[in-house]
């Protein structure tokens, strides 16, 4: 019997549990802190490893994060040995999908800008692009920035994709390195941030690329809080050369109360909520890694250390 060890701070314990046992009745499904017997855990379900504990588990073999980032999980977190498995979830991506397409129709028909209108009892009257016309550019072409490319192109926008290497997605122009980043930037009305954290993507939406935009264009980071340079982000609003920024990913989270992103006018601050792992889908995920190890088959979505996803 297949033993996993549940550990969360923020995920439901127990809504997780029922999800796995229903999966695989034969699982033997471990919420920490009770943890049991430590020898015979082969498998964990977490979101961190604040304490290191994972080391504690002398026959632990896979860890399966809670979250489609692993960059938590990097470093000397997850023992050396054991695999490391990202979150592939349909509902995730559908999360996604939903998240990513509101931001970018929000802009594309000036809903902002109606309501304040209305606040202020403001009838007027926006020129509307068509969507062939609004040049989208995705940061990350993989699972969720690819499905989301596939939902944007599908809707008419003008989409393309920048990734460490190139994709073939019909509809959607792929680039790749320096100067296909440049290209994709200056080319792009909203910029939509979903790449894995790594140490070449760390503080990747700076000032400098900031420049590279087109003038008044719009930011989204539905990724990691570290990719965005936050002074930076700030000056180029504060000069115009951005036009908004739709965060919701933070440096520090939950996001300081006296942080300049609450109030600023040109700032839509949301709490991390993009897209969240879903326990029915999630757990069916997880235990079809489970079964493919049991049977000495390679695992769906293991991360390569060397590349960070």
């Amino acid at each position: 019997m297949p033993t996993l060890l549940f550990r969360s701070p923020s995920d439901p314990a127990g809504t997780w549990s029922d999800a796995l046992r229903r999966r695989d009745p034969g699982l033997d499904v471990r919420v920490w802190p009770d943890t049991g017997a430590v020898d015979d855990i082969e498998y964990a379900l977490i979101w961190a490893s604040p304490d290191g504990f994972l080391h504690e588990l002398p026959a632990l073999r896979v860890v399966f994060s809670l979250g489609a980032g692993v960059d938590h999980l990097m470093g000397a977190e997850v023992p050396e040995g054991v695999e490391l498995v990202r979150m592939v979830d349909p509902a995730l991506t559908e999360g996604m999908i939903e998240y990513v397409t509101y931001q970018v129709l929000r802009r594309h028909r000036h809903m902002a800008d109606y309501e304040h209108q209305q606040a202020a009892a403001e009838w007027r009257i926006h020129p509307q692009a068509r969507p062939g016309e609004r040049r989208i550019g995705l940061l990350g072409l993989g699972e969720l920035g690819g499905a989301c490319a596939r939902t944007l192109s599908g809707l008419g926008f003008d989409v393309a994709g920048w990734a460490r290497s190139e994709y073939e997605i019909p509809g959607v122009e792929s680039v790749s390195g320096d100067d296909g980043l440049d290209w994709l930037l200056g080319r792009s009305d909203i910029v939509i941030c979903l790449l894995p954290l790594t140490g070449q993507t760390r503080g990747i939406l700076n000032g400098t690329r900031f420049r590279r935009m087109s003038p008044g264009a719009t930011l989204i980071n539905a990724a990691r809080g570290q990719h965005l340079v936050e002074d930076d982000l700030l000056i180029a609003l504060g000069e115009g050369r951005l036009g908004h920024a739709v965060l919701d990913a933070f440096r520090d989270e939950p996001l300081p109360l006296d942080h300049a992103f609450w109030r600023h006018p040109h700032i839509t601050v949301t709490p991390h909520i993009a897209s969240l792992t879903n326990p029915e889908t999630g757990a069916e995920a997880v235990v079809r890694g489970i079964h493919a190890d049991q049977a000495d088959q390679p695992i769906p979505h293991r991360i390569d250390r060397g590349r960070g996803y």
